[in-house]
Order: C-alpha cells, then structure tokens, then sequence
C-alpha cells in the first residue's frame, strides 16, 4: 500500500476531491486531510487526519523505546558486574528480564511523550504549505488503484498537485521527498511507479 499526498488549493476544492475519491472506490478510512482549518473540514464533513499522522509519536516512541532498552541492557550489566546483594546471591533471569522490559516501555512512554509534542517528519516539508492555507490530503492506496486515482486527480483535479509518494506512511523512518513536479522524475529515495 502506498500513500499519495496531493495539496489543494482551497478548502472547495478538497471537497470536491474527497467525493471524487469516494466516487474511485477511496473509502474515509484511506483518506485523510490534514489542514489548519480543522473546523472547516467537520463543516464538509471531510475525513481529517489523525495524531499518528500529524504528531512524531511513532518515531518517536521506537526511538525512545530502543534507548530505553540500551538503558535496560547497561543496568543488567551493572547488576551482574557490581553484584549489590552479596557475592553468593544469584539473581534470578526473571528480573534481568522485569528491568529490560521496564527500561524499554518507561523509554517507549518517555518518546511518545516527546513525539506529541513535534510534528511529524514526513509532513515538516508541507508545513508551509499547510500554514499558507493549502490542504494535504493522504490517499492510501493499493497497487491496482494508484494508476486509476492518479489518472482521476489529473484529469478532474488540475489544480490538486501530486506532492510526493510515500511507500507507506506508517513507517516512521522511512523518508518523503517532495515531487517538484509531477511530470518529471521522481527524486531518489521514492519508491513508486512512474506518472
């Protein structure tokens, strides 16, 4: 599945777009706006984005869950080098097990904490856009539905630019470069089919 971004000019036209998309077989569930006119959207009834989307929870959260990890892999090494409870004590597997797993969620919930409080990376190269008034709209696609929503969105939608392709969004470390236009080339690092 592959995520297609599209920027819209005005708020009408990504109407205009979503019901195009419905009409292509696009359910809400695979299309998402983000905008800073969220209440606009729930005026057009529009299918906004999510805080997975919009946030750099994920990201985040794996990040701080592979330190916190690290952290967790450090303290059993100090346990078993420093032996704090006696030379003769034994410590059981189960709590080097019970610190790691602690270690890597307290990491885990400490990026989360961190993620909601930044935007997403995938969209920092939208941001202006975003600000400027212009909607992004997310269309998850299968691979035998990209050619036919691509060919719909030029052949109805003009003014709707096809800003980048991502090979899914949901992976959090995978890197969007945005189409300059979309006729030429796809920069390196895109992963899709020509237009």
């Amino acid at each position: 599945m592959k995520c297609l971004y599209f920027l819209s000019p005005n708020l009408t036209r990504t109407h205009d777009v979503s019901d195009d998309l419905h009409q292509a077989g696009i359910k809400d569930f695979y299309l998402h706006v983000i905008s800073r006119d969220e209440s606009g959207l729930r005026k057009q009834q529009i299918h906004s984005s999510n805080y997975l989307e919009t946030l750099d929870v994920l990201r985040d959260g794996f990040i701080g869950a592979a330190l916190g990890f690290l952290v967790g892999l450090f303290g059993i090494l100090a346990l078993m080098y420093f032996r704090p409870f006696g030379p003769d004590v034994i410590v059981p597997t189960f709590v080097y097990v019970i610190l790691a797993g602690a270690a890597t969620l307290f990491g885990a919930w400490q990026g989360g904490l961190a993620g909601i409080a930044s935007e997403n990376r995938k969209l920092a190269r939208f941001h202006d856009d975003i600000e400027a008034g212009r909607h992004l709209i997310l269309v998850y696609v299968r691979r035998h539905q990209e050619e036919a929503v691509r060919r719909m969105m030029q052949a109805c939608h003009p003014d709707t630019e096809l800003a980048a392709v991502d090979s899914h969004f949901i992976n959090p470390f995978s890197r969007v470069a945005r189409m300059t236009n979309p006729s030429q080339p796809q920069p390196p690092g895109i992963r899709s089919t020509p237009v």
